[in-house]
């Protein structure tokens, strides 16, 4: 039990000093908030005891839209201390305690579903990070997963998708990449079916006995799998472009879950072949 409070207060502490450091350099038009954000994630990381892998190339230098799986609050924390990124989240996610904090002070696009008005101002706030060169996430099968399979992606998804890079200027081209979050390690040991639910948060669990219960198991291990970028260029192409990715994320999150090699890909298409395992980068975390 102390060590819930213990690390709980120092998460606290470290979310209200990233949301004064984003306010000022907001505020004053700095630079680096990306850099900062990545910082945070891995501090807090280091002080939940998870450990991050990543298998493939992240979205550098440019503006994705990256579609992934979801399974936790934790696949938040894992991403940002890879990428600078922000996320879409439904708008319930701004009243979380905790995790709200973190999510209003990161930029987050909140959607409320069933406001078409506020959907329709939530696709232009995509829309303008993206040609902004900012990077976003949409968990693309709108709920979290008990973190053994993904779930099918949303078909609103495709004319979301449609209308946000409409918005976007003709001159910049807007890639679309896949992301697989796996849990895949518990104290070092690979964890099995029964065991990811101490991650996962799915259903109507609260969300307070599910993070005692994960800060009692101790350390865990999360691979991030990025599949190859694809530029959808009309609409019945991006429809296909969304059933391929899925494919794509469920292929690599199959082969994350049961420790085989990631399956190479090609850009569009769905997954032939499994390949040797790219390069995995454990990343380090901060003292």
């Amino acid at each position: 039990m102390l060590r819930v409070v213990l690390v709980l207060s120092a998460f606290v502490v470290l979310t209200a000093a990233l949301a004064a450091a984003l306010g000022v350099m907001t505020l004053l038009r700095l630079p680096g908030r990306g850099k900062v954000s990545i910082r945070y994630s891995r501090a807090v990381c280091a002080l939940l005891d998870v450990r991050i892998t990543v298998n493939g190339t992240p979205p550098q230098h440019h503006a994705v839209l990256i579609l992934a799986n979801h399974v936790s609050w934790l696949d938040i924390l894992a991403i940002t201390a890879t990428v600078p990124v922000i996320f879409v989240a439904k708008s319930e996610v701004r009243r979380w305690p905790l995790i709200g904090w973190v999510a209003r002070a990161r930029g987050t696009v909140f959607v409320a579903r069933d406001r078409r008005r506020q959907t329709a101002e939530a696709v232009a706030d995509i829309a303008q990070h993206l040609a902004d060169g900012q990077s976003i996430v949409l968990f693309a099968e709108g709920t979290s997963s008990d973190g053994n399979r993904v779930l099918p992606f949303r078909p609103a998804l495709v004319g979301a998708l449609r209308e946000a890079l409409a918005r976007v200027d003709a001159g910049k081209r807007i890639a679309v990449q896949p992301l697989s979050v796996g849990y895949t390690g518990l104290l070092g040991l690979p964890m099995g079916r029964q065991h990811r639910p101490i991650v996962a948060w799915y259903g109507d669990r609260d969300l307070l006995p599910h993070l005692k219960e994960f800060l009692r198991r101790g350390a865990v291990d999360v691979t991030l799998s990025w599949g190859e970028p694809v530029e959808p260029e009309n609409a019945t192409n991006r429809k296909a472009v969304v059933r391929s990715l899925e494919a794509v994320v469920r292929t690599l999150t199959a082969a994350a879950l049961r420790g085989r090699p990631i399956p190479a890909t090609v850009p569009g298409e769905v997954p032939r072949a499994a390949a040797p395992a790219t390069t995995a980068l454990t990343l380090p975390q901060p003292p």
